[in-house]
């Protein structure tokens, strides 16, 4: 029996405490919603919110991690530095990293991309319609050409990140903008998905085709049982002739 994926999903979950709007849409908090659809897939799912000691992520518990998942938006600068630096060596050492929607600006994501992460947005209940351009690629396995949001916050380009290495969605919206809403970036031996939906006053993570996308995220930047990297002064491998 193979081992189940451990997923820790972390939520600021300051929005939830302070408008009303949002507790109607996720009143389990975005933490919860999130971590249902895992949970139901068979994962392993504990969840972690800014205002818990360590801000839930102790050493222990990013041990036991394979997969991070992070939402934070209004709290950005509330975020120790020394559980960046955690998170951080984790996803270098093997831990996968799922970014959504305005994490874009979290210390950990700006971290590792080495870039400001800026971008345009606008909010008018909108329409968002998400491409598949990657139809190959297993974080899309089981959709469409397309997801379409009737509601959603507009993300629009430029996007400051390094050029991902797959784009796998681009949205486009209602007013005309389109946005790189799916992109994979490697770090070290941890690998991460960026995925741009999920403002917090609309229902977006109770879509079955959003929930899917995260499910199957999850499982890409679950670690591999591949060799470990090995560094430093190293004895040779051959024996090494003496030069004359």
């Amino acid at each position: 029996m193979s081992r189940k994926i451990q997923v820790t999903v972390w939520n600021e979950n300051r929005h939830e405490q302070l408008n009303e709007e949002v507790r109607k849409v996720y009143p389990n908090g975005i933490h919860e919603a999130l971590a249902a659809p895992l949970r139901e897939s068979g994962m392993d799912v504990r969840t972690a919110t800014l205002e818990q000691p360590e801000h839930g992520l102790s050493q222990e518990v990013l041990d036991q991690t394979d997969v991070l998942i992070w939402w934070g938006h209004i709290a950005h600068d509330q975020v120790s530095e020394e559980i960046v630096e955690r998170v951080h060596q984790r996803v270098l050492g093997g831990m996968g990293l799922i970014v959504l929607h305005s994490g874009h600006f979290s210390k950990i994501f700006k971290r590792l991309m080495g870039t400001g992460c800026d971008l345009k947005w606008r909010e008018a209940d909108e329409k968002e319609r998400l491409w598949v351009v990657n139809p190959s690629h297993p974080i899309v396995e089981g959709l469409g050409q397309y997801i379409e949001l009737e509601r959603e916050e507009m993300y629009g380009e430029f996007f400051d990140i390094p050029e991902p290495e797959e784009l796998i969605l681009v949205s486009w919206f209602e007013g005309g903008e389109v946005f790189r809403s799916g992109c994979t970036f490697t770090r070290g031996q941890g690998k991460i998905f960026y995925f741009r939906p999920g403002h917090e006053t609309y229902p977006t993570y109770h879509q079955s085709d959003i929930q899917k996308i995260i499910v199957n995220g999850v499982r890409w930047a679950s670690p591999t049982n591949g060799p470990k990297p090995v560094y430093g002064n190293h004895p040779p491998i051959e024996n090494i002739k003496a030069k004359s």
